[in-house]
């Protein structure tokens, strides 16, 4: 009735590849993630050519935003399991991105950057701050600051459609996850700065988002609203990252209002509504899907790595709100179980930045159950470390094997779905990049 769930072939001869993923061992769950970590890595050689152009992205058909979105995940990878062997290539990727003004406008990117784009850019760089990652670079501000520059920039054009004016697409389309990435940043920095416009304008989106209807009744995220029509004709399209995002964002609110029973609420209800993503058939319990696209096999490149970025925001929720704790373990723990036999059962002929991206954040957004939470107000600081060279990836701590390319071999892959026949099609329109009015 639906494929086989995740086999792949772990990336090296030199790996020892874990047999089982064990969800309740720590050092089984790091082994697992470390294999993937490297899996992902191997698309990236931007350090190695270290062009302009080069640097931080991942080759095409992947967007810049997804590049953000990758070094997200390895901030994870490298808070969450100790292993230091990416920092320095992750630091070098978000300095080579910061722009002119230091806000991630990047000229270089004018013609696809939308709002959405530089909300996974502004994730990176939270977590970066809120972790207090080394910043070796004097010439460029605190990663605070950076964050609040790119809060600035949103904030100013919160009624406006689009970042560039020479980037046409969805000018009349405002999207939920444009809107939730704004929601999300402002909830942070309400909690990194304790200053409250931060968090009115967080309370501002969430307002907005309910009664234009992206976030419906039952707490559902749907895509999007046309202005053209007063924004009253919401797309009844979700996706699982938007779920996400709305979800820690709203987390967030919980921890830094000492928990406020609507943001308690409201938490909850986006974790029990992700439920959707989950369990497409009686004997697929919680395995993990999306469910517009993955059933019809239409999924594209971009929403090959949304699961990952539901999975990075569960597990993160835990931390500000540790009721849920139980619920993200139930809905996580099958799928990165699956994502673990992906890498000793055989290579499943597809192959993905995406794929190997939502594989690593659904195992190892188990490990940040115990992780050190977010560091806020006060605890914050501007941790300078030594100058960077520009760095040749070191690999990672259980190989002994130089990084490959992503020509050298097979990639291997995460694939923790069950995919197979849902009666009611839905007509996908593609997110934009749009805020409300």
């Amino acid at each position: 009735m639906f494929n086989d769930l995740a086999r792949a072939t772990a990336l090296g001869a030199t790996f020892i590849a874990p047999k089982d993923l064990d969800i309740n061992n720590p050092e089984s769950i790091r082994s697992v993630a470390s294999t993937i970590a490297y899996g992902t890595m191997s698309y990236y050689t931007g350090n190695i050519t270290n062009t302009p152009n080069t640097i931080a992205v991942f080759p095409q058909p992947h967007y810049w935003w997804q590049a953000g979105a990758c070094w997200g995940a390895m901030l994870d990878y490298s808070h969450y399991t100790g292993d230091a062997s990416y920092d320095d290539v992750i630091t070098q990727a978000l300095l080579s991105q910061v722009g002119p003004e230091f806000d991630f406008m990047n000229p270089l990117y004018a013609g696809s950057e939308g709002n959405d784009d530089q909300a996974f850019w502004a994730f990176s760089i939270l977590e970066a701050a809120e972790r207090n990652w080394p910043q070796p670079d004097d010439s460029i501000p605190p990663w605070l600051t950076i964050a609040e520059n790119i809060w600035n920039t949103m904030v100013a054009r919160w009624d406006e459609w689009q970042i560039f004016a020479s980037n046409p697409n969805g000018l009349d389309y405002k999207n939920a996850v444009s809107n939730g990435g704004f929601f999300q940043i402002s909830a942070r920095l309400a909690r990194a700065t304790e200053n409250e416009t931060y968090f009115q304008w967080a309370e501002k989106v969430w307002d907005w988002s309910e009664k234009i209807g992206l976030i419906d009744e039952n707490f559902n995220v749907l895509d999007g609203a046309s202005s053209m029509n007063s924004c009253q004709d919401t797309n009844p399209v979700s996706f699982s990252y938007s779920q996400g995002i709305y979800m820690y964002g709203a987390a967030m609110l919980f921890n830094y209002t000492n928990g406020d029973k609507t943001w308690g609420h409201r938490t909850d209800s986006l974790l029990q509504a992700s439920r959707s993503y989950f369990s497409p058939f009686p004997n697929a319990t919680n395995i993990m899907y999306e469910h517009a696209c993955e059933p019809y096999d239409t999924c594209n490149t971009d929403m090959k790595s949304f699961k990952g970025y539901l999975s990075r925001f569960m597990g993160a929720t835990t931390q500000m709100m540790p009721s849920t704790r139980n619920d993200v373990q139930e809905l996580l723990g099958v799928s990165a179980i699956s994502a673990g036999k992906a890498y000793v059962e055989g290579y499943d002929g597809n192959p993905g930045l995406g794929q190997q991206m939502t594989a690593l954040e659904t195992v190892q957004a188990l490990l940040g159950f115990d992780a050190q939470p977010p560091f806020k107000f006060g605890e914050i600081q501007h941790v300078k470390s030594k100058p960077i060279p520009e760095p040749m990836v070191t690999p990672s701590t259980t190989t002994t094997a130089t990084l490959p390319s992503s020509t050298d071999q097979p990639d291997s892959i995460a694939h923790v779905i069950a995919v197979g026949y849902i009666p009611v099609a839905i007509a996908i329109i593609a997110s934009a990049v749009v805020f409300s009015i």
